[in-house]
């Protein structure tokens, strides 16, 4: 009954690692290639190609450094308008496809920051025009189109944009924007207010052109078309639809942006060169093996067929660590690699504690399921305040609050993250895979060991 029992859960963690298996796979093995994921489901394209992400000092790019000029914002503001040129900055780096941008914001005393790394960048003077102008914020009726320009807008994005025509009213005259509930629907909106001078434009706009559409434009770019469904005049608008709230609020932020315009200038820039590069990543990956496979060795000579078991959970580890990294996007850096490679190592601690306290109880007379058990049991404590002290390191160094007393360079948090990761992974491995490894193997283990004793009498 009790092998039953164990069955399930021991079929769940394999079925798992083959899975985690696959999709750690390089991408070409010699002439194969690895398949990805390209289907539809429901109408919606579905496309995965698992990758690792390499950072801004393995594969080169470019780091700016800018700061928003705050004078003629209000102090409260302040952090609102650098998180949303932050928003703002990150929109036009998706756009230009630089999916492992990291943009993080730093404000100390009365300097507000903006760090950016762009790896891979290829152009450095235009990626300079993306990340350091202005966001320009614009609200633009749509103009009437003859039956022949329609047909055309629906296949041409340009004609399509060329039917918006500037009515004067900018981001400028926008107060603010925020993300709220409406009173009787309980539905996500928007309201907007403008200020003195756009009050005024702003009714004369939506006087003249009720039923029509109102699109409002960040960088040249709609962002929402909505229709003025009755005029205006106190400058109070409200945006209603089918988003959500957590939509409702992004919008508010870019426009927001517009409403709260910082002027950037650019305090720091360089290109910088891959440091490692593709050979040192694979001379990096050889290290990272040739580690494992000293750890592996010793275990198995030392500890025997307990070791064999620890073994086969490292390799689960390995396994699973190099999958979570391609899945959830972790961003490969050097520290990074280090911080993998140093929980390789540590991934074992737990069972060597465990089976340190198997040989004690084993000492004592105990069955070997009874010793398993206590070992697992008594040595929970040691690990758990190992670990739970790795852990709280880990969370200083990615320093997810951004607390200017911390860390904040990226490439520490890259190390702390990998850290991170490790350790949780490790304790997983340790704790619940090794345990249940044990419990199916345990009979045969014991059976072994008594015969051992029978024969040495």
């Amino acid at each position: 009954m009790k092998s039953k029992s164990l069955a399930k859960p021991l079929f769940l963690i394999f079925f798992l690692t083959i899975i985690a298996g696959f999709i750690a796979l390089p991408d070409k093995i010699g002439s194969f290639n690895k398949p990805v994921l390209d289907f539809y489901f429901l109408g919606n394209h579905v496309y995965k190609n698992y990758q690792l992400r390499k950072g801004l000092d393995i594969q080169g790019g470019m780091q700016v450094t800018l700061e928003a000029e705050m004078d003629n914002i209000a102090a409260e503001d302040k952090m609102t308008a650098l998180e949303s040129a932050r928003e703002v900055i990150a929109k036009r780096v998706d756009l230009y496809g630089i999916s492992e941008a990291s943009i993080q914001t730093s404000q100390k005393e009365d300097k507000y920051r903006l760090i950016i790394e762009l790896p891979g960048v290829s152009n450095p003077k235009e990626a300079l025009e993306l990340v350091g102008s202005t966001a320009q914020l614009e609200f633009k009726l749509q103009k009437q189109l003859t039956e022949e320009q329609a047909a055309q807008a629906t296949v041409s994005a340009a004609v399509w944009l060329d039917s918006f025509t500037d009515t004067g009213l900018t981001g400028k005259q926008l107060k603010r924007s925020l993300a709220q509930l409406n009173p009787q629907t309980a539905s996500p909106e928007i309201s907007l207010e403008m200020n003195a001078e756009g009050r005024d434009l702003f009714a004369d706009v939506t006087k003249k052109n009720v039923n029509e559409v109102l699109a409002i434009f960040i960088d040249g770019v709609p962002i929402m078309t909505p229709v003025i469904s009755t005029p205006i005049l106190d400058g109070r608008a409200v945006i209603s639809g089918s988003f959500t709230i957590d939509e409702a609020k992004k919008i508010a932020i870019q426009l927001n942006a517009g409403a709260l315009p910082v002027n950037i200038k650019i305090l720091e820039q360089k290109t910088i060169g891959a440091s490692l590069g593709d050979e040192s990543i694979q001379k990096s990956v050889v290290a990272g093996l040739a580690g494992l496979g000293l750890v592996l060795l010793f275990m198995i000579l030392y500890y025997g067929w307990l070791g064999v078991i620890a073994s086969v959970s490292l390799i689960i580890y390995a396994i699973l660590t190099i999958a979570i990294y391609k899945v959830w996007g972790v961003v490969l850096t050097l520290p990074g690699i280090a911080g993998l490679i140093l929980t390789i190592g540590m991934a074992v601690d737990s069972n060597i504690l465990i089976f340190e306290r198997m040989k004690e109880e084993l000492r004592v007379g105990h069955p070997y399921a009874r010793a398993m058990e206590l070992g697992f049991g008594r040595a929970w404590d040691s690990i758990k305040d190992a670990n739970t002290a790795s852990i709280f390191t880990a969370l200083v160094l990615i320093n997810p609050l951004n607390f200017s007393f911390l860390n904040t360079s990226g490439l520490v948090k890259g190390f702390g993250l990998t850290f991170l990761l490790g350790t949780l992974l490790s304790l997983f491995t340790g704790m619940v895979v090794s345990r249940l490894l044990l419990r199916v193997f345990v009979p045969l283990l014991g059976r072994q060991k008594n015969q051992n004793q029978g024969n040495k009498s």
